[in-house]
């Protein structure tokens, strides 16, 4: 990785990606979709070991939308092995490399018991590694985790003059994960595509057009020196010298 102009003393606590574009890499090369999924593997890999390199504590990834059941079947079947395959694949790879793994999303009907087995042992194996937390949000929507924490505040019986953005955070599917910092969409389109609403609030968009296949650890170097060529005021003003600075550290 190109570490060139990057400060390793102010990279992003937490980076989100928006995996964007397998399905036109792959019609791009005369392929089915499904190619650019596995392609895309690739991607995540690079994702991750940027991540290591660069010494970020947390990356999440918009794996599975709640969206994404609208696809064709046959590619929702493939997405599901997939997903399935990749952590069978890959979690002795993350674990011997300090990684703790994590999924954000609903675990409901739609998902295959067998599945949802995976991703308990990869998590079960995972979860005492420190080194960098990789959140998957699989079968994840934004809106979906705020409704969700809603109902929580309801069964929980919360007066409403007791709901606060604290009330709420404490009850979305990770309060313990940060906001992120940086969030990443490739394939050059400009959109959230309700990922991660609540958390989004204050974090800086880039916006890249390489598809996700081809995305290496370059490109994420290249996003975190955009960062951190931006001023983070959370609405504020830079007044005072380290006005700014001050706050973003106070957030993390």
């Amino acid at each position: 990785m190109d570490l060139e102009g990057i400060d390793l003393a102010r990279v992003p606590v937490h980076i989100a990606c928006v995996m964007d574009g397998n399905g036109r890499w792959a019609a791009a090369r005369g392929l089915p979709r499904t190619e650019g999924h596995v392609a895309g593997e690739e991607a995540l890999l690079e994702a991750v070991e940027g991540a290591l390199e660069l010494g970020v504590g947390w990356l999440t990834v918009y794996a599975f939308s709640t969206e994404n059941w609208r696809r064709p079947a046959d590619e929702v079947r493939f997405l599901m092995h997939f997903n399935e395959s990749l952590l069978l694949r890959r979690r002795d790879e993350m674990h011997a490399k300090g990684v703790r793994i994590r999924f954000a999303g609903r675990r409901d009907w739609r998902v295959p018991r067998r599945v949802l087995r995976r991703m308990d042992e990869s998590v079960a194996m995972t979860a005492g590694n420190r080194r960098m937390t990789l959140t998957l949000a699989f079968n994840y929507g934004g809106r979906a985790e705020i409704v969700d924490a809603v109902r929580r505040l309801v069964e929980d019986g919360v007066r409403a003059d007791r709901v606060d953005e604290r009330a709420i955070r404490s009850r979305l599917y990770f309060p313990d994960m940060p906001d992120p910092d940086l969030v990443v969409r490739t394939s050059g389109e400009y959109r959230i595509s309700n990922f991660l609403l609540w958390e989004l609030a204050y974090s800086e968009l880039v916006f890249m057009d390489v598809l996700w296949p081809d995305f290496r650890r370059d490109h994420l170097a290249q996003a975190v020196r955009e960062y951190q060529g931006r001023s983070r005021r959370y609405g504020g003003v830079v007044g005072a010298a380290g006005h700014s600075r001050r706050i973003e550290a106070g957030r993390r």
